[in-house]
């Protein structure tokens, strides 16, 4: 999974200032792209707007409330433990600079765009060993899986695929995964492709 922020390390002043003025970031940890919400091959960017204090703490952190919840709450959470060097407040350097912090969240996008082709040929006895050392829970995330949200959401034109139905095979996708297995453990020399879902293997 991939998560980028394009923040922007200057600020728009306040009243004291109407100048640019350079922010250093002292700690900016990255939000966790939620689980269910990656899984379910949900993508998205928040624009995050807060104020960075003269003391480097943040502080009124907001999301347009039009932003996709989950990926909002994370982004919110990430920005509210943002830090940056204190500076000392002046004439030409104002007591909080305002920021927007551009953040987007996207599913992997490194498998090649004939990513499907590898997919294609990966076999049942390769798909149910690594299974085996997860516990079932986590099936959903093994990187076959991961790929194919992939292939769906990047390597395929939005006219060929809308996203409600990239979204709706990605669902379907995702509650047939045990059963994906366990008709691989029956039939080990198959090629797992065979058991995905009908529609999503027709676009593979």
């Amino acid at each position: 999974m991939r998560w980028f922020v394009a923040a922007v390390l200057w600020g728009v002043c306040g009243v004291l200032s109407a100048g640019e003025v350079f922010l250093i970031p002292a700690d900016n940890p990255k939000p966790m792209y939620p689980r269910p919400t990656y899984r379910a091959g949900i993508e998205g960017e928040v624009r995050v707007s807060l104020f960075v204090n003269a003391d480097g703490t943040v502080s009124q952190v907001t999301a347009p409330k039009d932003a996709q919840p989950e990926l909002a709450e994370a982004a919110l959470t990430a920005v509210r433990q943002w830090r940056y060097e204190p500076w000392e407040v002046s004439a030409e350097r104002p007591a909080r600079i305002e920021v927007i912090a551009p953040m987007v969240f996207r599913l992997d996008d490194t498998p090649p765009v004939h990513a499907n082709q590898p997919l294609k040929k990966v076999r049942c006895a390769d798909l149910s060993r690594m299974a085996s050392r997860y516990m079932e829970y986590f099936w959903i995330d093994l990187p076959m899986f991961n790929w194919t949200r992939s292939y769906l959401t990047h390597s395929i034109s939005p006219s060929q695929l809308s996203d409600e139905r990239r979204l709706e095979l990605i669902a379907k996708l995702n509650r047939d995964v045990p059963s994906i297995i366990r008709r691989c453990n029956s039939h080990p020399s198959s090629r797992a492709v065979r058991f995905f879902p009908r529609e999503v293997r027709e676009l593979l």
